[in-house]
């Protein structure tokens, strides 16, 4: 039976008919990721919507993944994290988080679009070849029960199952738990974020054992300031975690670009 989306089929089973196939795309004909011009396949970007997307790669902060305009030698870091070790120990991400690819974001997290799962774990994985290798688990960032009752699925939790099926690292969605539920961090400064999310994760009692000595990898759509990514870093350390790096779909970069 085939899954259907918002926006067209949301996952063909593998033993479809490929009619069956061929007739859905006839109803909901292949469109680009953001700009809905056709393309060949579904979960594609039209040629023109390619050179919208700033994919992240070096030069970057060998801690937080921030870019660099120029080369500035092998392990440099930025600013920020010269001053401040945060508390994963390495972060990457796969696109710029601008108003020209926004809607990649949106569209998922808000839209329930799951057309681009399959690129955007293609994306993630090319950015995040340094932090994946060697990891045991991906963790997703958790919703509280009453968001996730809102929303009706994790827009992380659906990113670390794409990533699953390419790497076969497992994904592990109830390691961590939200302890309470914390206000937007919509339009709030980076010192407010981490007063926010501060204490807000815990790893699931009787689930330690499963920590110790592990290389985790956080999954979550977009990195802002780094302060949930750093909180679920910290709950997992405390637990025996032996290293926490943190993997997104999109990095902001100016501080205008802020998510909503």
């Amino acid at each position: 039976m085939l899954s259907w989306g918002r926006y067209g089929p949301a996952r063909a089973p593998r033993k479809a008919p490929r009619l069956i196939n061929a007739l859905a795309d006839i109803i909901w004909p292949p469109v680009s990721l953001l700009s809905y011009e056709p393309v060949s396949a579904h979960g594609q970007l039209s040629p023109a919507d390619w050179s919208k997307i700033s994919f992240l790669d070096r030069p970057w902060c060998e801690t937080c993944g921030f870019p660099f305009q120029f080369p500035v030698g092998e392990g440099a870091v930025c600013g920020p994290c010269a001053a401040r070790q945060p508390a994963f120990d390495t972060a990457r991400s796969a696109f710029v988080y601008a108003p020209e690819s926004r809607q990649l974001v949106l569209s998922l997290k808000h839209g329930g679009r799951v057309d681009g799962l399959a690129a955007f774990g293609g994306w993630m994985k090319r950015a995040g070849a340094d932090v994946l290798e060697g990891a045991d688990l991906l963790v997703p960032v958790p919703l509280h029960g009453r968001r996730l009752r809102q929303r009706r699925f994790n827009q992380s939790l659906l990113l670390a199952r794409a990533l699953t099926k390419l790497t076969g690292i497992r994904t592990d969605p109830h390691l961590l738990l939200r302890t309470r539920a914390t206000p937007s961090q919509g339009g709030q400064s980076a010192k407010g974020r981490r007063r926010n999310v501060a204490g807000a994760f815990a790893v699931r009692p009787g689930r330690k054992a499963t920590l110790e000595g592990a290389h985790i990898v956080i999954i979550d759509d977009v990195y802002t300031t780094g302060a949930t990514l750093e909180a679920c870093a910290r709950a997992l350390k405390r637990a025996g975690a032996a290293r926490a790096d943190a993997l997104t779909l999109a990095r902001v970069v100016k501080p205008a670009d802020v998510i909503t």
